[in-house]
């Protein structure tokens, strides 16, 4: 047993954020009623609340359908985890059992590792930022264009003209562009600054 059992369950949402499934952990976790592991979720929550942070950031309520005994198929709790909560649930958790002590060492390391990352981005300059933030608007962007093509999205140009009027209050690509005086063809995404691009 290694680490790559959290990996394996590990989720990626539209913005690129990484995220845990409680009911798939739980089976990671070796319990096998949803009310136990739930009374771990909970416990975690209270250590999350103690500790002064907002739980909608690492405890996100879902419901996942699933198929009864008789066949219907019923919406059920779950929750979108962030790699803290994760954290916090393995801390709560039996230590005993060896899979239990294994997540508490991966999260607690993944977390401390974003904990590095978060200092080392904040001691760049606004112009390495901003590079940073291009290059991952870059590579999502370019996800996002893919997973839109196979759902059938054929017209580009009014797909990404409606992010930007949800991000914008209704500006569209040529709104921005005359608002930032950006030359014919000269790319939007290139005249943001680290925050913007971290928004879009």
């Amino acid at each position: 047993m290694n680490n790559n059992i959290f990996e394996q369950i590990k989720h990626t949402d539209e913005n690129g954020n990484e995220y845990w499934e409680a009911r798939e952990l739980m089976i990671v976790l070796d319990y096998n009623k949803w009310e136990n592991f739930h009374k771990v979720i909970k416990k975690a929550k209270n250590t999350c609340i103690n500790s002064n942070i907002n739980i909608n950031e690492h405890f996100l309520d879902i419901k996942k359908p699933i198929k009864g005994g008789n066949g219907n198929i019923q919406n059920v709790v779950d929750y979108k985890l962030s790699r803290y909560a994760c954290y916090l649930i393995a801390q709560n958790s039996d230590s005993r059992k060896k899979v239990i002590a294994l997540a508490q060492t991966y999260f607690a390391i993944q977390t401390r590792r974003q904990e590095l990352f978060e200092k080392e981005y904040n001691l760049l300059t606004e112009d390495e930022k901003r590079l940073y933030q291009r290059g991952l608007t870059k590579k999502r962007n370019y996800s996002l264009n893919k997973t839109a093509a196979l759902l059938g999205v054929k017209n580009f140009g009014k797909f990404h003209d409606a992010g930007y009027m949800g991000l914008y209050g209704g500006e569209t690509a040529n709104d921005i562009a005359k608002r930032k005086e950006l030359k014919y063809r000269e790319e939007i995404l290139d005249n943001m600054g680290s925050e913007e691009l971290t928004d879009n």
